[in-house]
């Protein structure tokens, strides 16, 4: 597992970081220690396929996810690997930030939960 506290949280309550969780296939950002958001991910050989990401109940609405997607993504394209967004999350993030379009393997379905996608 490796930490890192993003610039993006300095901006959160002391105590924001994010880690990327091997154990649990997943990257997590915890509040004062509290595991507050998730995003999980499939590790394969050449890419990292995001499947699902959660916000836990009373971390909703403060834009955490928003930073955790921001670590996860930026550590994917740093190790090299190449980012497949089967989560809605992670997929609606990639449209609106720039800055990871050729590092990013559209798949070939709509994530479920998007629009037509249900």
């Amino acid at each position: 597992m490796s930490e890192y506290t993003d610039s993006l949280a300095e901006s959160f309550p002391a105590g924001v970081t994010t880690t990327r969780n091997d154990k649990f296939h997943r990257y997590e950002l915890h509040v004062g220690g509290e595991l507050a958001v998730i995003s999980q991910f499939l590790d394969r050989p050449g890419h990292i396929d995001f499947t699902h990401t959660e916000t836990k109940p009373g971390f909703t609405g403060q834009g955490l996810a928003k930073v955790l997607a921001h670590f996860a993504l930026d550590d994917v394209v740093a190790s090299g690997k190449r980012i497949i967004p089967h989560c809605p999350y992670i997929a609606a993030y990639l449209k609106k930030h720039e800055g990871y379009g050729q590092d990013v393997d559209w798949p070939l379905e709509k994530p479920v939960g998007e629009p037509d996608n249900d």
